[in-house]
């Protein structure tokens, strides 16, 4: 049951259509990227723990490359 809510939140998160932020020295594009998931966020009421696993859905290339390092360290 767990995996089905899951992949329902997925769903529902990529049916906004989230903005994809792809990292490198841009932090006016960073700021933008996050004021909209934080948007897409509050309106589904998204929880603090879902949060983190759907944002990585919308990381690529560079930035994914960090997210996958820095998720690494901190489950270490």
């Amino acid at each position: 049951r767990r995996g089905g809510e899951d992949e329902l939140r997925l769903e529902r998160f990529m049916n906004n259509k989230p903005p994809i932020f792809e990292g490198g020295y841009d932090p006016e594009g960073a700021q933008t990227w996050l004021e909209g998931i934080e948007r897409i966020f509050g309106a589904m009421r998204c929880l603090d723990e879902h949060r983190v696993l759907l944002e990585g859905y919308v990381l690529h290339d560079e930035a994914d490359h960090w997210w996958g390092n820095a998720k690494q360290r901190l489950e270490a």
